[in-house]
Protein backbone atom coordinates (compact mmCIF):
# COMPACT_ATOMS: atom_id res chain seq x y z
CA UNK A 1 0.00 0.00 0.00
CA UNK A 2 1.06 3.56 -0.51
CA UNK A 3 -1.11 6.67 -0.03
CA UNK A 4 -3.66 4.21 0.88
CA UNK A 5 -3.60 3.05 -2.17
CA UNK A 6 -3.20 -0.44 -3.80
CA UNK A 7 -1.03 -1.00 -5.85
CA UNK A 8 -2.41 -2.70 -8.69
CA UNK A 9 -5.28 -0.22 -10.19
CA UNK A 10 -8.47 -0.85 -10.36
CA UNK A 11 -8.86 -2.10 -13.84
CA UNK A 12 -6.78 -4.88 -13.54
CA UNK A 13 -8.19 -5.71 -9.69
CA UNK A 14 -10.08 -8.68 -10.66
CA UNK A 15 -7.40 -10.57 -12.34
CA UNK A 16 -5.06 -12.45 -10.83
CA UNK A 17 -2.57 -15.27 -11.97
CA UNK A 18 -4.44 -16.66 -14.56
CA UNK A 19 -5.61 -20.03 -14.31
CA UNK A 20 -2.93 -21.75 -16.68
CA UNK A 21 -0.04 -20.71 -14.77
CA UNK A 22 -1.72 -21.89 -11.76
CA UNK A 23 -2.94 -25.43 -13.18
CA UNK A 24 0.43 -25.92 -15.05
CA UNK A 25 2.62 -25.33 -11.44
CA UNK A 26 -0.02 -27.95 -9.95
CA UNK A 27 0.88 -30.22 -12.62
CA UNK A 28 4.43 -30.28 -11.90
CA UNK A 29 3.94 -30.21 -8.52
CA UNK A 30 2.00 -33.36 -8.13
CA UNK A 31 3.82 -35.34 -11.32
CA UNK A 32 0.31 -35.37 -12.98
CA UNK A 33 -0.66 -35.08 -16.63
CA UNK A 34 -1.08 -31.80 -17.63
CA UNK A 35 -4.05 -31.68 -19.83
CA UNK A 36 -5.24 -27.72 -18.77
CA UNK A 37 -2.77 -25.59 -20.81
CA UNK A 38 -2.93 -25.96 -24.58
CA UNK A 39 0.26 -26.48 -25.31
CA UNK A 40 1.62 -29.35 -27.36
CA UNK A 41 4.25 -31.97 -25.90
CA UNK A 42 5.94 -32.21 -29.24
CA UNK A 43 7.54 -29.77 -31.75
CA UNK A 44 6.61 -29.15 -34.93
CA UNK A 45 7.93 -29.57 -38.09
CA UNK A 46 11.56 -29.77 -38.32
CA UNK A 47 12.37 -28.23 -41.77
CA UNK A 48 10.84 -25.19 -39.71
CA UNK A 49 13.57 -25.64 -36.84
CA UNK A 50 16.06 -26.01 -39.88
CA UNK A 51 14.50 -22.30 -40.80
CA UNK A 52 14.86 -21.16 -37.46
CA UNK A 53 18.39 -21.95 -36.75
CA UNK A 54 19.35 -20.87 -40.26
CA UNK A 55 18.13 -17.43 -39.46
CA UNK A 56 19.80 -17.28 -36.22
CA UNK A 57 23.45 -18.51 -38.21
CA UNK A 58 22.80 -15.96 -41.17
CA UNK A 59 22.04 -13.20 -38.34
CA UNK A 60 18.70 -12.73 -39.60
CA UNK A 61 16.74 -11.09 -37.37
CA UNK A 62 18.92 -11.15 -34.54
CA UNK A 63 18.86 -7.36 -34.41
CA UNK A 64 15.83 -5.32 -34.42
CA UNK A 65 13.47 -6.10 -37.22
CA UNK A 66 11.18 -3.59 -38.77
CA UNK A 67 8.28 -2.53 -36.80
CA UNK A 68 5.73 -3.85 -38.76
CA UNK A 69 7.17 -7.54 -39.38
CA UNK A 70 9.87 -9.05 -41.78
CA UNK A 71 9.31 -7.94 -45.48
CA UNK A 72 9.05 -11.89 -45.65
CA UNK A 73 7.07 -12.75 -43.15
CA UNK A 74 4.36 -10.47 -43.98
CA UNK A 75 4.49 -11.06 -47.91
CA UNK A 76 3.99 -14.98 -46.68
CA UNK A 77 0.74 -13.91 -44.38
CA UNK A 78 -0.45 -12.04 -47.32
CA UNK A 79 -0.10 -15.18 -49.95
CA UNK A 80 -1.44 -17.32 -47.21
CA UNK A 81 -4.84 -15.22 -47.07
CA UNK A 82 -5.20 -15.25 -50.61
CA UNK A 83 -4.13 -18.75 -51.47
CA UNK A 84 -6.77 -20.08 -48.52
CA UNK A 85 -9.68 -17.45 -48.84
CA UNK A 86 -8.97 -15.10 -51.99
CA UNK A 87 -8.54 -12.17 -49.27
CA UNK A 88 -5.91 -9.75 -51.66
CA UNK A 89 -3.85 -7.80 -48.84
CA UNK A 90 -1.07 -5.75 -49.42
CA UNK A 91 1.91 -7.11 -46.82
CA UNK A 92 3.06 -3.17 -46.39
CA UNK A 93 0.05 -1.76 -45.60
CA UNK A 94 -2.34 -4.12 -44.61
CA UNK A 95 -0.44 -6.66 -42.16
CA UNK A 96 1.13 -6.17 -38.85
CA UNK A 97 3.61 -9.03 -36.89
CA UNK A 98 3.21 -8.98 -32.96
CA UNK A 99 4.21 -11.06 -30.57
CA UNK A 100 1.46 -13.88 -30.75
CA UNK A 101 -2.01 -13.25 -31.11
CA UNK A 102 -2.51 -11.88 -27.32
CA UNK A 103 -0.30 -9.13 -28.25
CA UNK A 104 -2.89 -8.42 -31.63
CA UNK A 105 -5.49 -8.58 -29.51
CA UNK A 106 -4.62 -6.13 -26.76
CA UNK A 107 -2.76 -3.79 -29.50
CA UNK A 108 -6.39 -3.62 -31.25
CA UNK A 109 -8.14 -3.15 -27.95
CA UNK A 110 -5.94 -0.40 -26.70
CA UNK A 111 -6.09 1.49 -30.44
CA UNK A 112 -9.92 1.11 -31.50
CA UNK A 113 -11.66 1.59 -27.97
CA UNK A 114 -11.99 4.92 -25.66
CA UNK A 115 -13.30 4.36 -22.26
CA UNK A 116 -16.68 3.08 -22.04
CA UNK A 117 -16.80 1.44 -25.23
CA UNK A 118 -19.02 -1.91 -24.80
CA UNK A 119 -17.02 -4.93 -26.14
CA UNK A 120 -19.46 -7.67 -26.78
CA UNK A 121 -17.85 -11.21 -26.28
CA UNK A 122 -18.41 -14.57 -26.80
CA UNK A 123 -18.89 -16.52 -23.39
CA UNK A 124 -16.81 -18.63 -22.37
CA UNK A 125 -13.74 -16.34 -23.92
CA UNK A 126 -10.53 -16.64 -23.41
CA UNK A 127 -9.36 -15.29 -20.62
CA UNK A 128 -7.12 -12.45 -21.86
CA UNK A 129 -10.22 -10.67 -23.77
CA UNK A 130 -11.59 -9.70 -20.56
CA UNK A 131 -8.31 -8.21 -19.15
CA UNK A 132 -6.89 -6.50 -22.39
CA UNK A 133 -10.73 -5.20 -22.67
CA UNK A 134 -10.05 -3.82 -19.09
CA UNK A 135 -6.71 -2.30 -19.65
CA UNK A 136 -8.26 0.13 -22.79
CA UNK A 137 -10.66 1.20 -20.62
CA UNK A 138 -13.69 -0.70 -22.27
CA UNK A 139 -16.42 -2.55 -20.89
CA UNK A 140 -17.26 -6.11 -21.67
CA UNK A 141 -20.89 -7.73 -22.71
CA UNK A 142 -20.70 -11.24 -22.50
CA UNK A 143 -23.04 -13.52 -25.01
CA UNK A 144 -23.48 -16.41 -23.94
CA UNK A 145 -22.58 -19.83 -26.03
CA UNK A 146 -25.15 -22.58 -24.65
CA UNK A 147 -24.73 -26.28 -24.78
CA UNK A 148 -26.59 -28.86 -25.99
CA UNK A 149 -26.84 -31.78 -24.53
CA UNK A 150 -28.54 -33.26 -26.63
CA UNK A 151 -26.26 -32.58 -29.89
CA UNK A 152 -22.73 -32.53 -27.90
CA UNK A 153 -22.08 -28.75 -28.93
CA UNK A 154 -22.26 -25.06 -28.66
CA UNK A 155 -24.16 -22.40 -30.70
CA UNK A 156 -24.49 -18.84 -30.99
CA UNK A 157 -28.24 -17.25 -30.21
CA UNK A 158 -28.41 -14.65 -32.50
CA UNK A 159 -31.03 -13.04 -31.16
CA UNK A 160 -28.86 -12.62 -27.89
CA UNK A 161 -26.05 -11.10 -29.74
CA UNK A 162 -28.30 -8.83 -31.48
CA UNK A 163 -30.19 -7.84 -28.07
CA UNK A 164 -26.64 -7.34 -26.43
CA UNK A 165 -25.88 -4.13 -28.91
CA UNK A 166 -26.59 -0.89 -27.23
CA UNK A 167 -25.34 2.74 -28.41
CA UNK A 168 -22.46 2.38 -26.64
CA UNK A 169 -21.19 -0.93 -28.65
CA UNK A 170 -17.93 -0.42 -30.13
CA UNK A 171 -16.99 -3.83 -31.49
CA UNK A 172 -17.51 -7.37 -31.44
CA UNK A 173 -14.53 -9.58 -30.16
CA UNK A 174 -15.13 -12.73 -32.26
CA UNK A 175 -13.47 -16.34 -31.86
CA UNK A 176 -13.92 -18.68 -34.27
CA UNK A 177 -13.08 -21.55 -34.00
CA UNK A 178 -13.43 -21.13 -30.24
CA UNK A 179 -11.61 -21.48 -27.09
CA UNK A 180 -12.57 -23.06 -24.95
CA UNK A 181 -16.20 -24.52 -26.51
CA UNK A 182 -15.03 -26.20 -29.62
CA UNK A 183 -17.22 -24.56 -31.52
CA UNK A 184 -16.67 -23.75 -35.29
CA UNK A 185 -19.38 -20.43 -36.70
CA UNK A 186 -21.58 -21.91 -39.62
CA UNK A 187 -21.82 -19.28 -42.60
CA UNK A 188 -25.45 -18.25 -41.27
CA UNK A 189 -24.14 -17.49 -38.27
CA UNK A 190 -21.06 -15.34 -39.71
CA UNK A 191 -23.49 -13.82 -42.17
CA UNK A 192 -25.88 -12.69 -39.50
CA UNK A 193 -23.06 -11.29 -37.28
CA UNK A 194 -21.39 -9.30 -40.70
CA UNK A 195 -24.98 -7.75 -41.28
CA UNK A 196 -25.27 -7.07 -37.64
CA UNK A 197 -22.35 -5.09 -37.93
CA UNK A 198 -23.10 -3.51 -40.67
CA UNK A 199 -26.27 -2.47 -39.94
CA UNK A 200 -24.81 -0.64 -36.32
CA UNK A 201 -21.91 0.47 -37.86
CA UNK A 202 -19.72 -1.89 -35.57
CA UNK A 203 -16.27 -3.17 -36.03
CA UNK A 204 -15.02 -6.50 -35.32
CA UNK A 205 -12.19 -7.83 -33.54
CA UNK A 206 -12.09 -11.93 -34.75
CA UNK A 207 -9.24 -14.35 -33.57
CA UNK A 208 -8.77 -16.89 -36.02
CA UNK A 209 -5.67 -18.48 -34.34
CA UNK A 210 -7.39 -22.31 -34.77
CA UNK A 211 -8.05 -21.36 -38.40
CA UNK A 212 -6.66 -24.63 -39.51
CA UNK A 213 -7.61 -26.67 -37.07
CA UNK A 214 -11.07 -27.14 -37.96
CA UNK A 215 -12.13 -30.78 -37.78
CA UNK A 216 -15.84 -30.51 -39.20
CA UNK A 217 -16.96 -28.33 -40.92
CA UNK A 218 -14.97 -25.03 -42.75
CA UNK A 219 -13.03 -22.11 -41.37
CA UNK A 220 -14.82 -18.83 -42.91
CA UNK A 221 -12.91 -15.31 -42.06
CA UNK A 222 -15.42 -13.13 -41.59
CA UNK A 223 -13.20 -10.56 -43.55
CA UNK A 224 -14.36 -12.41 -46.69
CA UNK A 225 -18.74 -11.38 -45.85
CA UNK A 226 -20.17 -8.24 -47.71
CA UNK A 227 -19.28 -5.18 -45.82
CA UNK A 228 -16.71 -6.44 -43.63
CA UNK A 229 -13.60 -5.65 -45.40
CA UNK A 230 -13.70 -2.21 -44.00
CA UNK A 231 -14.40 -3.00 -40.64
CA UNK A 232 -12.68 -6.46 -39.70
CA UNK A 233 -9.50 -6.87 -37.52
CA UNK A 234 -8.33 -10.33 -38.74
CA UNK A 235 -5.79 -12.00 -35.78
CA UNK A 236 -3.89 -15.54 -36.76
CA UNK A 237 -1.00 -17.53 -35.31
CA UNK A 238 1.65 -19.77 -35.83
CA UNK A 239 1.75 -21.22 -32.43
CA UNK A 240 -0.82 -23.19 -32.84
CA UNK A 241 -1.23 -24.79 -36.52
CA UNK A 242 2.34 -25.06 -36.68
CA UNK A 243 3.53 -26.71 -32.72
CA UNK A 244 5.75 -23.88 -31.98
CA UNK A 245 3.57 -21.84 -29.21
CA UNK A 246 6.73 -20.44 -27.64
CA UNK A 247 7.79 -18.40 -30.53
CA UNK A 248 5.19 -15.90 -30.13
CA UNK A 249 5.08 -15.04 -33.67
CA UNK A 250 1.05 -13.63 -34.41
CA UNK A 251 -0.27 -11.16 -37.14
CA UNK A 252 -2.88 -8.75 -37.71
CA UNK A 253 -4.38 -8.60 -41.19
CA UNK A 254 -7.05 -5.54 -41.69
CA UNK A 255 -7.37 -2.49 -43.62
CA UNK A 256 -4.39 0.30 -44.10
CA UNK A 257 -6.44 2.36 -41.36
CA UNK A 258 -7.23 -0.38 -39.03
CA UNK A 259 -3.55 -1.99 -39.62
CA UNK A 260 -2.21 1.93 -38.90
CA UNK A 261 -4.63 2.41 -35.64
CA UNK A 262 -3.30 -1.45 -33.93
CA UNK A 263 0.34 -0.60 -34.98
CA UNK A 264 0.16 3.02 -33.26
CA UNK A 265 -0.31 0.79 -30.13
CA UNK A 266 1.88 -2.42 -30.64
CA UNK A 267 4.95 0.28 -31.35
CA UNK A 268 4.52 1.11 -27.90
CA UNK A 269 3.47 -2.71 -26.60
CA UNK A 270 6.89 -5.05 -27.78
CA UNK A 271 8.04 -2.47 -30.84
CA UNK A 272 9.33 -6.01 -32.43
CA UNK A 273 9.97 -10.09 -31.25
CA UNK A 274 10.94 -13.36 -32.62
CA UNK A 275 13.13 -11.97 -35.25
CA UNK A 276 14.72 -15.14 -36.62
CA UNK A 277 11.47 -16.99 -35.87
CA UNK A 278 9.44 -14.45 -38.26
CA UNK A 279 11.70 -15.55 -41.23
CA UNK A 280 10.70 -19.61 -39.78
CA UNK A 281 7.46 -18.86 -39.69
CA UNK A 282 7.71 -17.41 -43.23
CA UNK A 283 8.41 -20.86 -44.32
CA UNK A 284 5.77 -22.61 -42.63
CA UNK A 285 3.14 -20.76 -43.94
CA UNK A 286 4.31 -22.14 -47.55
CA UNK A 287 3.86 -25.21 -46.59
CA UNK A 288 2.01 -27.85 -48.85
CA UNK A 289 -1.84 -28.80 -48.16
CA UNK A 290 -0.87 -32.49 -46.83
CA UNK A 291 0.28 -30.79 -43.67
CA UNK A 292 -2.35 -29.18 -42.82
CA UNK A 293 -4.19 -32.10 -43.74
CA UNK A 294 -2.35 -34.60 -41.39
CA UNK A 295 -2.62 -32.39 -38.79
CA UNK A 296 -6.22 -32.27 -38.94
CA UNK A 297 -6.39 -36.46 -39.30
CA UNK A 298 -3.90 -36.41 -36.56
CA UNK A 299 -6.24 -34.13 -33.87
CA UNK A 300 -8.83 -35.97 -34.79
CA UNK A 301 -7.79 -38.73 -33.78
CA UNK A 302 -6.43 -37.77 -30.52
CA UNK A 303 -9.85 -35.69 -29.84
CA UNK A 304 -11.49 -38.96 -30.10
CA UNK A 305 -9.20 -41.01 -28.10
CA UNK A 306 -9.89 -38.62 -25.78
CA UNK A 307 -13.21 -37.84 -25.88
CA UNK A 308 -14.20 -41.79 -25.71
CA UNK A 309 -12.37 -42.05 -22.70
CA UNK A 310 -14.01 -39.24 -21.09
CA UNK A 311 -17.45 -40.36 -22.10
CA UNK A 312 -16.35 -43.66 -20.31
CA UNK A 313 -14.89 -42.49 -17.16
CA UNK A 314 -18.26 -40.19 -16.84
CA UNK A 315 -18.15 -37.39 -18.15
CA UNK A 316 -20.66 -35.59 -20.37
CA UNK A 317 -18.95 -34.64 -23.24
CA UNK A 318 -19.15 -32.05 -25.78
CA UNK A 319 -17.19 -33.21 -28.88
CA UNK A 320 -15.45 -30.22 -30.54
CA UNK A 321 -15.36 -29.11 -34.09
CA UNK A 322 -12.08 -26.88 -33.86
CA UNK A 323 -9.66 -26.45 -31.88
CA UNK A 324 -7.35 -28.84 -29.66
CA UNK A 325 -9.83 -28.67 -26.35
CA UNK A 326 -13.08 -30.99 -25.53
CA UNK A 327 -15.02 -29.63 -22.74
CA UNK A 328 -17.01 -31.83 -20.49
CA UNK A 329 -19.97 -31.91 -17.76
CA UNK A 330 -18.68 -33.18 -14.37
CA UNK A 331 -22.56 -33.29 -12.95
CA UNK A 332 -22.39 -37.00 -14.07
CA UNK A 333 -20.16 -37.77 -12.33
CA UNK A 334 -21.73 -35.76 -8.74
CA UNK A 335 -19.72 -32.83 -9.09
CA UNK A 336 -20.87 -29.62 -9.80
CA UNK A 337 -18.16 -27.00 -9.05
CA UNK A 338 -15.72 -27.14 -11.78
CA UNK A 339 -12.76 -25.07 -9.56
CA UNK A 340 -12.86 -27.64 -6.34
CA UNK A 341 -13.20 -30.57 -9.11
CA UNK A 342 -9.73 -29.42 -11.09
CA UNK A 343 -7.73 -28.49 -7.73
CA UNK A 344 -8.64 -31.52 -6.64
CA UNK A 345 -8.08 -33.85 -9.58
CA UNK A 346 -4.20 -34.38 -9.78
CA UNK A 347 -4.44 -35.39 -5.85
CA UNK A 348 -7.49 -37.93 -7.03
CA UNK A 349 -6.00 -39.40 -10.16
CA UNK A 350 -2.93 -37.31 -11.63
CA UNK A 351 -4.80 -35.36 -14.08
CA UNK A 352 -4.82 -31.75 -14.43
CA UNK A 353 -7.67 -29.71 -16.72
CA UNK A 354 -9.17 -26.04 -16.62
CA UNK A 355 -12.34 -25.09 -14.91
CA UNK A 356 -14.51 -23.31 -17.30
CA UNK A 357 -15.80 -21.12 -15.19
CA UNK A 358 -13.07 -18.56 -15.60
CA UNK A 359 -13.72 -17.83 -18.70
CA UNK A 360 -17.22 -16.77 -17.97
CA UNK A 361 -18.71 -13.42 -16.33
CA UNK A 362 -21.65 -15.67 -15.80
CA UNK A 363 -19.87 -17.81 -13.20
CA UNK A 364 -23.02 -19.85 -12.24
CA UNK A 365 -23.26 -21.04 -16.01
CA UNK A 366 -19.10 -22.56 -16.48
CA UNK A 367 -19.97 -24.18 -13.15
CA UNK A 368 -19.89 -27.87 -14.38
CA UNK A 369 -17.93 -27.52 -17.34
CA UNK A 370 -14.16 -28.35 -17.30
CA UNK A 371 -11.78 -28.52 -20.36
CA UNK A 372 -9.42 -30.71 -21.36
CA UNK A 373 -6.92 -30.25 -24.40
CA UNK A 374 -5.91 -32.83 -26.19
CA UNK A 375 -2.89 -32.07 -28.40
CA UNK A 376 -0.35 -34.32 -26.34
CA UNK A 377 1.08 -37.62 -27.89
CA UNK A 378 -1.81 -40.91 -28.24
CA UNK A 379 0.57 -42.63 -25.21
CA UNK A 380 -0.26 -39.59 -22.84
CA UNK A 381 -3.67 -39.32 -23.69
CA UNK A 382 -4.06 -42.82 -22.81
CA UNK A 383 -2.41 -42.41 -19.94
CA UNK A 384 -4.70 -39.86 -18.82
CA UNK A 385 -7.72 -41.86 -19.99
CA UNK A 386 -6.68 -44.47 -17.85
CA UNK A 387 -6.31 -42.62 -14.57
CA UNK A 388 -9.58 -40.73 -15.51
CA UNK A 389 -11.20 -43.79 -15.24
CA UNK A 390 -10.61 -44.09 -11.52
CA UNK A 391 -12.88 -41.40 -10.88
Amino acid sequence: MTQGRPLLNRRLAEFGTTIFAEMSALAVRTGSINLGQGFPDTDGPQEIREAAIRALRAGHGNQYPPGPGVPELRTAIADHQQRRYGLVHDPDTEVLVTAGATEAIAAALLALLEPGDEVIALEPYYDSYAACIAMAGGSRVPVTLHPDAATGTYRLDLDELRAAVTPRTRLILLNTPHNPTGTVLTRAELGAIAALACERDLLVVTDEVYEHLVLEGEHLPLAGFPGMRERTVTIGSAGKTYSFTGWKVGWVTASPELVTAVRSAKQFLTYVSAGPFQYAVAEALRLPDSYYDGLRAELRTKRDLLSDGLTEAGFEVYRPAGTYFVTTDIRPLGESDGFAFCRSLPERCGVVAIPNAVFYDHREQGAPFVRFAFCKRDDVLAEAVSRLKRL
